[in-house]
């Protein structure tokens, strides 16, 4: 099967694309033929070893200190089961299926558990559109219920609220009923409302830090606030929630702040079959919809990666691995 590899860390055309072995399933495993898969900020830093600050050294002990510890990358596929361990009750040959993994979703085949981090596909969306759910939307989702404990009617300010996980985030919030302000580009106004936005605010000519304490939550997903900028925004026990998390905003979460009452959350999205599951069903009901801005065809993997990198998108970068996949895909 054909694979994309990622020999060092390095920029974009570090990553080739080779023959590599097929994965036989084992006992509790299934062979998925993958239809699409994404190129995430997730898969840009760790082929470029872009670790946040503060994080550098420990990110290469847990990815790898001289080269990815993983050679083919990809966190997240889309695809058809092709193949079942023997002891497989969970999917059978045939069904659509979805999920994320540390690794392997670059390619033209992956094998995982039947009880690890993958869910039935609904009928709803394409196949990338569900490979955006495992990063994009599990990562808002985590953020913004679980971390967050974002409630109805609260008010959420969402930083790059255009990108990969922002737009997704917007729309989870307004799933959990909250009222949403989107600080973006301007280009990308439009976009944004019509992803159910209450308020969009253009980076261009708005000033953040002086919107007062307007909001009970911030989800800061391009790292452009600190918890002393977010708490200027937040009202009495708001929580600063930020996926670009280091050493300062841990020493920062361990510190009362009894003042205001505010707390600074920030982790790892991991999500499991069960966050998949529910993000499948909220899929499957229209309650969250991923965009898809660019689908590059898997041998263009190396402009995927270098449209990443810019920061600068109006939804999720698809990598599209089987031919007229790319017909199927909603904007």
């Amino acid at each position: 099967m054909k694979a994309a590899i990622v020999p060092t860390y390095g920029p974009a055309n570090v990553i080739r694309i080779v023959e590599h072995p097929k994965p036989v399933p084992q006992a509790r495993e299934i062979l998925v033929q993958i239809h699409a898969s994404t190129v995430t900020t997730g898969d840009w830093r760790l082929r470029a070893a872009a670790f946040p600050a503060g994080l550098k050294l420990v990110g290469r002990l847990v990815s790898g200190l001289f080269k990815p510890r993983h050679a083919v990358p990809g966190v997240t596929f889309s695809g058809i089961v092709t193949q079942v361990g023997a002891d497989v009750t969970r999917f059978a040959v045939g069904d659509a299926v979805f999920g994320g993994a540390n690794a392997r979703g670059h390619a033209e085949f992956i094998t995982v558990g039947e009880a690890s981090a993958v869910a039935a596909k609904p009928d709803q969306i394409s196949h990338a559109q569900a490979a955006a759910l495992p990063f994009g939307a599990a990562t808002a989702q985590y953020f913004l219920e679980t971390l967050g404990k974002l409630q109805p009617g609260e008010r959420v300010l969402i930083t790059g609220a255009s990108g990969g996980v922002g737009h997704l985030g917007v729309q989870v919030a307004k799933a959990l009923g909250a009222h949403v302000t989107a600080l973006s580009s301007v280009r990308n106004a439009a976009f944004l409302e019509g992803l159910g936005a209450d308020v969009v605010l253009g980076y261009e000519d708005t000033d953040i830090t002086t919107q007062g304490k307007n909001y009970d939550a911030v989800f800061d997903t391009i790292g452009l606030l600190d918890f002393a900028k977010a708490r200027k925004l937040l009202t009495k026990g708001g929580r600063y929630l930020t996926i670009e998390g280091g050493w300062r905003e841990l020493r920062q979460m361990m510190a009362p702040w009894r003042a205001g009452g505010h707390a600074i959350r920030f982790g790892v999205s991991d999500p499991d079959d069960a966050q998949l599951d529910l993000l499948a069903n909220m899929a499957a009901d229209g309650k969250i919809s991923p965009v898809i801005e660019q689908a590059f065809a898997f041998a263009d993997i190396v402009e995927a990666h270098r449209a990443v990198e810019t920061r600068h998108r109006s939804g999720v970068i698809a990598l599209v691995m089987q031919a007229g996949e790319s017909r199927q895909i909603a904007a």
